[in-house]
């Protein structure tokens, strides 16, 4: 009986080890897949391509103080940026957030046709000071959200840095924006492959200039803009990808 009574006790204490053990494993692994929330205004200089900055920054595109900024836009759907998910809630959704400090003016240019979004098509728009933070407002077409692939922004970020050092511009931030839109997007890839695009349109308007072929103005900053939760990976990807160029 003694010898039962000593099993029967071992086996609830083993029992108990085992269940704060899972316990502590589920709380782990629980706060580990949740994402850091990082405050808007968050923002890093993660190194330097070509003597221009690569900064990553908590911020909608809406109020980020900028000479010049780009957003990529899918085709026009009815309420396609104001719907339930998988677009991004109004309050975290910066085409939302452009679309009310415009006045409404982004969704008539896509309803009406005006800007209808197509792959690589782009509208440069100069609002009234004080509207939104950039003295500029580039759109940039994605085309159709259900044709969409991560390589369309390799040609994205060829588009930005060729417009950039056209316009004369020092400095400009970049918002993708496929959240927003719509559709969600593995954030590593498209920042890299943002980069990417960058800088091959970069290396080949520095080649001209050494051919005599071309002048332009350095640009000497490029600010990635990221949503509170897509800090963190996206200044992992950012650090790969100069990493990985400087090698």
């Amino acid at each position: 009986m003694k010898t039962q009574k000593s099993l029967f006790f071992g086996f609830i204490q083993l029992s108990l080890v085992v269940a704060v053990a899972l316990s502590l494993f589920i709380s782990t692994s629980q706060a580990q897949d949740k994402p850091h929330i990082e405050p808007v205004g968050t923002h890093k200089i993660f190194g330097e391509l070509h003597g221009v900055a690569i900064e990553g920054m908590v911020q909608s595109p809406s109020t980020e103080v900028t000479p010049l900024q780009f957003i990529c836009v899918f085709e026009y759907q009815e309420g396609d940026i104001y719907t339930a998910p998988p677009a991004l809630p109004a309050a975290a959704n910066g085409l939302v957030h452009i679309d009310k400090q415009l006045n409404g003016l982004f969704t008539d240019l896509r309803r009406s046709g005006r800007f209808s979004g197509h792959a690589l098509e782009t509208l440069l728009i100069n609002p009234q000071k004080g509207i939104i933070g950039a003295k500029r407002l580039m759109l940039i077409g994605l085309g159709d959200r259900s044709k969409f692939t991560p390589d369309m922004m390799i040609e994205v970020g060829k588009l930005e840095i060729r417009e950039a050092l056209r316009l004369g511009v020092t400095s400009y931030a970049h918002a993708s924006d496929l959240k927003d839109g719509g559709v969600d997007s593995p954030t590593a890839l498209i920042i890299n492959n943002v980069l990417k695009g960058t800088m091959d349109g970069y290396e080949t308007e520095l080649y001209l200039q050494s051919k005599k072929a071309a002048q332009l103005k350095p640009v000497l900053k490029i600010t990635l803009l990221a949503g509170q939760p897509f800090f963190d990976p996206s200044g992992q990807a950012i650090t790969q990808f100069i990493q990985n160029y400087h090698q």
